[in-house]
């Protein structure tokens, strides 16, 4: 699937944007808190950046076209195309450091 150059531009724009709204509220916030506290502060970030987004939106899934009776969570649904899911751990594990 070829990403066309200008949406690619937009998608990279729009990630830097999130996560410097994520690094705002870190900043502010700090460690310790609950993942609702986090949420609650991305919000807030995010409508005062002007960042569009939904908050629990409830998300259907679909299997080889085929609606799933289940459906997913999510913590944010930003620029309608990008999901955030809040995680509030005390350290990041060993494994999870590779990651980033």
């Amino acid at each position: 699937m070829d990403a066309n150059p200008s949406e690619e531009n937009l998608s990279k724009s729009e990630g830097y944007e999130l996560m410097g709204a994520a690094f705002e509220v870190y900043n502010e916030l700090g460690s310790g808190y609950l993942e609702e506290v986090y949420q609650e502060a991305m919000e807030i970030e995010l409508a005062s950046r002007k960042i569009p987004f939904l908050s629990k939106p409830r998300l259907q899934i679909q299997f080889k076209g085929q609606p799933l009776r289940k459906y997913y969570d999510a913590d944010l649904l930003v620029y309608s195309t990008i999901m955030v899911e809040m995680k509030a751990v005390r350290a990041l594990a060993q494994n999870t450091r590779r990651n980033f």
